[in-house]
């Protein structure tokens, strides 16, 4: 049975300056298109930034909504680092993500996902298309709206 997937992204308006303190990990590939999504979600849900970033090559891609396109591991680690701050310090840490609809094409893995956590006043729902090559998330297309979120 496919398993967990999603990924969301921190607001822009969030991101932190890529400091010296953040290394970049080495990259850690994974067996399958699923185990990619999997292990991205694992890292999202706990917060992991190095498991994050271990997954991103360098000519990564995210797609956000408006047109906005990170580009390279580097600005995919500041998004991250911005995402994986407490709420208290304008992150989304404790949300959870969870796939509701998995549709796998090929190296694409599409998911309907919910996020929920004490932080939201109701949970709020979105769609994620991740694209890998090998072993690794080459890109991801996501609806994620920080601004959209009901916090309590």
């Amino acid at each position: 049975m496919v398993r967990t997937v999603f990924a969301a992204v921190a607001m822009l308006a969030a991101l932190p300056a890529f400091t010296e303190e953040m290394v970049l990990p080495e990259l850690v590939t994974q067996p399958t298109p699923q185990a990619v999504v999997d292990e991205h979600i694992a890292a999202l849900n706990a917060c992991d930034w190095n498991r994050l970033m271990a997954q991103y090559p360098d000519d990564a891609e995210i797609h956000l909504s408006g047109g906005t396109i990170i580009t390279g591991r580097k600005a995919i680690g500041e998004l991250f680092a911005g995402f994986c701050k407490p709420a208290a310090e304008g992150g989304l840490m404790g949300i959870t993500f969870t796939p509701e609809n998995v549709f796998i094409v090929d190296g694409t893995v599409n998911a309907q996902w919910v996020a929920t956590g004490d932080m939201l006043a109701e949970p709020y729902k979105g769609s994620d298309a991740y694209v890998t090559r090998d072993g690794l998330m080459a890109a991801m297309v996501s609806t994620f709206e920080g601004t959209d979120l009901k916090m309590k």
